[in-house]
């Protein structure tokens, strides 16, 4: 196949572009660097990429592609690339979100109605849900955004049923649930927590520590983006999660067993559009994609932290 990933360069994208290439196909990866998290870090990530003869980098914004060429020869578009962050996205910076979730949404699929795509698949989230009243979360549930990050990438799943309705893009949703692993990013909370127990800083829990999340190693979130593409109905939805939730609380000890440090914990406030619980219901993704998560949360956060102790020297 010939791909185009957008956010190449971040967590999920290169490791969806490194799977892409070692099986063989053709990538061309997009990704404008934004200030979200240092540029360092994302170059760090594409650096093995660029040197894949396989492998074309194009360091620039959706918004900048040349209509009616973008997508050219593409065969299918993972379309992962957003302003991410839950707790950056109110006030003043709210237009970045829509400018990067919204808008290059819409400018992609417009691209994709000249184009003769097998899938374009969306990277959505959890997000979404909100406030949904009732757990495991099932993709027919309501949804109630409860941050305004969480409203453009619900709004962008609508465009993409939009498109697939109106011009048969063959699009598919995957809403990623609290995705973690090497190459995670610096703002999420066990690439903060590794990397403050490295230094031997206490870590900063938000809440109480009841709070529960369904986790998915990243490794499962790129065997979706297969899945998807082979068998994803296109204008249909699907929870991509670990299939089990974790009380935080919980997994302090397990840290401290894995990094062999006693921890120091610092509790604050519970963030604004931070939900209390998550947890995928993963029937759909099993039935329709033969999704089945198999990393263990431990396995998991191994591997995460001997990558973050990699990142940063220690």
């Amino acid at each position: 196949m010939n791909c185009l990933v957008t956010g190449a360069a971040g967590f999920i994208g290169s490791h969806l572009s490194r799977q892409l290439l070692a099986n063989g196909h053709v990538v061309t990866g997009l990704d404008c660097f934004t200030d979200f998290y240092p540029r360092w870090i994302k170059e760090r990530n594409v650096a093995s990429l660029v040197t894949d003869k396989n492998f074309t980098f194009w360091p620039r914004n959706i918004l900048d592609l040349e209509p009616g060429k973008a997508l050219r020869g593409i065969d299918v578009v993972f379309h992962l690339a957003a302003q991410a962050g839950v707790r950056t996205s109110w006030g003043d910076h709210f237009s970045v979100y829509i400018q990067n979730n919204i808008w290059a949404t819409q400018r992609l699929l417009e691209e994709a109605k000249s184009a003769s795509l097998r899938k374009f698949i969306y990277a959505s989230s959890s997000s979404v849900y909100g406030l949904t009243p009732t757990l495991p979360m099932s993709e027919n549930a309501i949804v109630r955004p409860l941050s305004p990050y969480g409203v453009t990438k619900l709004a962008a799943e609508q465009l993409c049923f939009l498109y697939y309705k109106s011009y048969e893009i063959p699009a598919v949703s995957l809403r990623f649930f609290t995705v973690y692993g090497p190459g995670q990013r610096p703002d999420m909370a066990f690439h903060r927590f590794f990397k403050a127990i490295a230094e031997g800083k206490p870590i900063t829990v938000y809440g109480d520590g009841t709070q529960t999340r369904d986790f998915t190693y990243v490794d499962d979130i790129i065997d979706a983006c297969f899945q998807a593409t082979e068998r994803g109905r296109p204008g249909e939805v699907y929870n991509i999660g670990g299939g089990h939730r974790e009380r935080l609380d919980n997994l302090l000890p397990l840290l401290e067993a894995i990094c062999g440090k006693n921890l120091t914990v610092v509790r604050e406030e519970k963030q604004k559009g931070d939900v209390l619980h998550t947890l995928a219901d993963i029937a759909k993704s099993k039935d329709e994609l033969g999704y089945a998560p198999r990393t263990a949360i431990e396995d998991g956060l191994r591997e995460e932290w001997n990558w973050v102790r990699g990142l940063y020297g220690f």
